[in-house]
């Protein structure tokens, strides 16, 4: 045996990561010696001034960047709340400093602004209070802190403190408002706001008509979605081929596949007199055979990858996997092979298609079947994806087949894709090897972990009694 083996096994118990002591939120302090310089400096100013509080943060000379501002999120979400989102609108605009929307989400989570939104009025009447300029964009952000805290109401609230303090919204912050309030399905709110967008002077886009169309078709308001297409169009906001394929995407849900596949006829004729905003796409052909296949009827959706090559579109792994797993479920595995051999060919796609068909007939409890057209692409020399191996040998370990599982591993070895089996399918096979006294092949394993600097999961360390001995 490999010395390395037997280091290994001896070393096991450091490959344990040392558990992180608990720190209880009420040990921070406002003033913590974890938070950074910097962010100690921003904490002293508004500690000591916690109104005008823009003014004196702008004599801070200390540099900002993401952490910093965490930092002064967490010490403020304590006690300060409406200090952090002060905060927070004014680093915005600091020059040395963009918030991304990881940032938002950030805030939003620290400040608990989910649970207590309220806490963004407060802070809009705290600036009324000190006769505080407030600009659209500082509004801007307030919105995208609601649009994180996924709060409607608060949406509007200061949409409507905009208008009303003199900060006339833009069809950004129209957008904003409206997609909260269709999450909501607050259909009735998002249409009256994009019927008083024209009134303000401000022209709907893409985004404002896809929000509330799409909103229209989850709700199976089909009517009144075709006939906000005809709204934008007169209003000579051409519809693409998203708003296209959402509102196909609601006639499968709520209407029949034959309206969908007139609607899809339509839009191919579209794309016969090139005018390319609505031409069909390869979502839009993916959401066609989605919805053949949510109402049983997977075999029809097969003519629907013809369709697609007719268009000169390539159907991606999305659609073939939404297709293989509908003709799976209903048990036309013959079909679903056909549809691999057909459309694979030879390469990446033969060897991308059949992982699809492997991993849907795993998915579908068809174990056997599974192995088998998985053991056919090794035979084949196909390369089976990381996913696929680990599922197969995870699987067959799971049934009690442990030398099945380690022979396979063998095979899968010779065409070199063991770097992307994930580590706990080496970890529970090499337990299992060992429970059952195969050690020569669990030797074997453990030289292959080491080469490959794979670590043994804590949790299989009890099995390894066995291995020790035979090591000793």
């Amino acid at each position: 045996m490999h010395i390395s083996s037997i280091s290994f096994i001896r070393r096991s118990s450091s490959l344990i990561a040392p558990r992180a002591p608990d720190f209880p939120l009420k040990k921070f302090l406002f003033f913590s010696k974890y938070s950074s310089i910097p962010a100690q400096d921003f904490l002293t100013h508004l500690q000591k001034h916690q109104s005008h509080v823009e003014k004196n943060l702008n004599a801070v000379k200390s540099n900002l960047d993401s952490q910093c501002i965490a930092q002064v999120l967490e010490q403020c979400a304590i006690e300060k709340p409406k200090l952090g989102v002060r905060f927070f609108v004014w680093a915005a605009f600091h020059p040395t400093h963009r918030h991304t929307s990881y940032m938002y989400s950030k805030a939003c989570k620290l400040l608990n602004l989910e649970k207590n939104p309220r806490i963004i009025a407060d802070v809009v009447d705290e600036y009324r209070a000190e006769g505080f300029a407030v600009s659209v964009r500082m509004f801007k952000v307030l919105l995208n802190l609601c649009k994180e805290a996924r709060c409607a109401e608060m949406g509007l609230w200061v949409l409507g403190k905009m208008k009303e303090l003199g900060c006339m919204p833009d069809t950004v912050s129209y957008n904003v408002v409206i997609r909260l309030l269709v999450a909501e399905g607050r259909l009735d709110e998002s249409m009256r706001l994009l019927k008083e967008m024209p009134l303000c002077d401000l022209t709907p886009d893409m985004v404002t008509y896809g929000s509330v169309i799409k909103g229209l078709c989850d709700a199976g308001d089909l009517e009144g979605a075709l006939g906000l297409v005809k709204v934008m169009k007169g209003h000579g906001c051409v519809p693409n081929s998203v708003i296209y394929s959402t509102i196909l995407d609601g006639i499968c849900m709520h209407g029949s596949l034959k309206l969908a596949l007139e609607f899809l006829d339509g839009m191919e004729k579209v794309e016969e007199k090139e005018k390319d905003e609505g031409r069909p796409n390869v979502v839009t052909y993916t959401t066609m055979i989605k919805g053949f296949v949510e109402k049983g009827m997977a075999s029809e959706a097969r003519s629907i990858l013809d369709r697609m090559y007719d268009s000169d579109l390539k159907p991606n792994r999305v659609t073939f996997v939404t297709l293989i797993d509908g003709l799976i479920k209903e048990g036309k595995v013959e079909e679903a092979r056909k549809v691999v051999d057909t459309f694979g060919g030879d390469g990446v796609r033969a060897d991308e298609l059949y992982n699809v068909l492997v991993l849907s007939l795993f998915r579908a409890g068809r174990h056997k079947e599974s192995e088998e057209m998985f053991r056919m692409m090794l035979v084949r020399g196909l390369k089976p994806s990381g996913l696929t191996a680990s599922s197969i040998i995870r699987g067959i370990v799971l049934e009690g087949r442990v030398l099945d599982g380690y022979f396979l591993f063998q095979e899968i070895e010779k065409l070199g894709s063991l770097l992307s089996i994930d580590p706990d399918v080496y970890s529970s096979l090499l337990a299992c090897l060992c429970q059952e006294n195969h050690l020569a092949e669990a030797g074997s394993l453990v030289n292959i972990m080491v080469e490959r600097r794979v670590h043994l999961e804590p949790s299989q360390f009890e099995h390894l009694a066995n291995f020790r001995s035979f090591l000793n």
